[in-house]
């Protein structure tokens, strides 16, 4: 029995030697391969790092290349964002072809196909919008500064990236809209035309003379208000209403945005107030007259005394 154990345990620890050795010999291959191929591994890590810092520079430079042949801050941004990260890409090639992992770049680019078919599946709406960044970016019908109502918010363009269209609201906040929405829907581009044309309605008194209304109001529009000569100011009545004869004038001013019409609407507001003021026009306000009989009159005044 003792000389059992006796082998059974110079079995076991000649199995852990030769374990051991086994480890030992990969230790030292892994050593000496990293030895080796150190220059490999510090070419590639240097390569990488100028492809890195050189694509930094590429993008800020055609920037301001692209200043002055691209107006859109949008399509510019998209350019130089390509071209950094194919600078990167190719970068990260020759590090991996320094370091002889032309295997591990081949798999890479085989399953660069498959990886690519799963994450298009599972990501179709991310890519939608990116795809929908890229026509917005370039085709010219929206663009960084332009005033545009879409998808019932209304503001200032704030960015145009690959995936939202950023727009300032009136009030300062920042609404974040997916370009697919952008792209789908209808939407309203204040800036795609530099004029606009304002629309104003009011109302005169019955007594009022029409034609001379109409002389003054146009009048007073193309003194403080209409910036086109070639363009005719458009007066029309519109209806017989309740206190006033309503009618409505049309101009047009120079504005890329909702705010310049809100200005030019509360300026022709003010003029034609004055005007009118001048020339004795009134402008009826709404009055209700109260018709009683005898008898809810004195059933009135009867409950009023109690």
């Amino acid at each position: 029995m003792p000389q059992q154990d006796t082998t059974l345990t110079k079995e076991i620890t000649g199995q852990f030697s030769k374990s051991y050795e086994h480890v030992q010999t990969k230790l030292e291959g892994w050593l000496d391969a990293l030895i080796v191929n150190l220059p490999n591994f510090l070419v590639a890590i240097v390569v990488f790092a100028i492809s890195y810092l050189l694509s930094g520079f590429i993008r800020k430079y055609l920037n301001t290349f692209l200043k002055k042949h691209i107006e859109q801050v949008s399509l510019r941004s998209l350019i130089s964002t390509l071209a950094s990260v194919v600078i990167i890409a190719g970068g990260l090639f020759i590090a991996l072809g320094v370091l002889n992992l032309n295997t591990v770049l081949n798999s890479m680019l085989a399953g660069a196909g498959v990886a690519g078919l799963a994450i298009g599946l599972a990501l179709q709406s991310s890519l939608s919008n990116t795809f929908s960044g890229v026509y917005l970016s370039i085709q010219d019908i929206i663009n960084v500064g332009d005033w545009v109502e879409t998808n019932g918010y209304s503001g200032t363009v704030h960015e145009v990236n690959l995936r939202n269209t950023v727009i300032r609201e009136p009030d300062n906040n920042l609404v974040m809209i997916p370009n697919r929405m952008i792209v789908d829907n209808p939407f309203k581009n204040f800036g795609l035309t530099k004029q606009i044309r304002v629309a104003l309605t009011c109302g005169v008194g019955y007594e009022s003379d029409l034609d001379f209304v109409e002389t003054l109001t146009k009048e007073t529009i193309q003194e403080h208000c209409h910036k086109d000569p070639d363009k005719e100011i458009e007066f029309h009545y519109l209806e017989f209403g309740d206190s006033s004869i309503n009618f409505q004038v049309r101009f047009w001013i120079d504005a890329e945005s909702k705010l310049t019409v809100l200005e030019a609407q509360s300026s022709a507001v003010k003029a034609i107030k004055r005007a009118f003021d001048k020339h004795n026009i009134n402008i009826p306000f709404p009055i209700r007259t109260l018709y009683m009989n005898k008898q809810d009159a004195q059933l009135t005044l009867k409950t009023d005394n109690e």
